[in-house]
């Protein structure tokens, strides 16, 4: 180990090639790795090693963050903090099943179904989080927000071109799909952006509506049928139930403040 000035000086040199070089963990970590290396009694490609993995891990975490915020998710779900006692209609097997991004991959559909408050947001939330974090680009959306976007599109002739970008994301993740009706018009919208993805990329979608009830959002019998044929052809078909388990834990908790 050199002089405390020496040592300084090669800190000061190591943070500015780390600067030039664009290596923002290891400048911020070269010191604790230095302490721990001396400690260990690491070799110099011990050492060195623990640097660059320090760097491809934080590299790796920041375009984790990245992909989250790029797919617009309105609010922060994980696996982990959905209570799966709470409702039994779904499997955690299938769940973690579908954390492998396996589905993904082979580019196949997710349909999430059930009543308000028994966890399709969440799961729809959480499972596109588990595909940004493990590489995959997504954009989350809700139903209208989507059919509102295509009609102006179309309007300033830009149709193409947001159908495109839709298309190219790895998975499409819907919310409140079937949950107000469609005009015709909308509706051909969406079916043009379901077919440019068809088995191609993912779409996830969650519905209030169970797929006989989709006639009311889709007004035109075969239509319809064509929208839900490409929602679930290979895919995976997920009935979260009727029972809000968030009505549930609202009342045990005002009970149990009342108690």
């Amino acid at each position: 180990m050199g002089a405390p000035g020496e040592d300084s000086f090669r800190l000061d040199v190591t943070h500015s090639v780390c600067r030039l070089l664009r290596l923002p963990s290891i400048r911020n970590e070269f010191s604790d790795i230095a302490g721990r290396a001396i400690k260990d009694q690491m070799t110099f490609r011990g050492f060195l090693a623990e640097l660059l993995m320090a760097e491809c891990d934080d590299r790796a975490r920041r375009r984790s963050e990245r992909r989250i915020k790029a797919a617009g998710f309105p609010r922060e779900k994980s696996l982990r903090s959905f209570d799966f006692d709470a409702n039994p209609n779904i499997d955690p097997a299938t769940i973690h099943t579908l954390a492998s991004c396996e589905w993904i991959k082979k580019s196949q559909p997710l349909c999430l179904i059930g009543d308000s408050g028994t966890g399709k947001s969440h799961m729809l939330i959480a499972l596109g989080t588990e595909a940004a974090m493990k590489g995959y680009r997504g954009r989350y959306t809700l139903a209208t927000k989507l059919v509102n976007e295509l009609v102006e599109a179309a309007d300033e002739k830009q149709l193409n071109k947001t159908i495109a970008r839709y298309g190219r994301v790895d998975l499409l993740c819907i919310d409140e799909l079937g949950y107000m009706e469609l005009d015709r018009h909308g509706a051909e919208l969406l079916f043009q952006v379901l077919t440019e993805r068809e088995e191609k990329n993912s779409v996830a979608i969650a519905s209030d509506e169970s797929f006989g009830g989709w006639t009311k959002t889709f007004t035109d019998p075969r239509l319809c049928a064509a929208i839900v044929d490409r929602l679930t052809f290979n895919g995976t078909i997920i009935e979260t139930g009727t029972d809000s388990y968030r009505l549930a834990s609202t009342r045990a908790q005002a009970e149990r403040t009342a108690g």
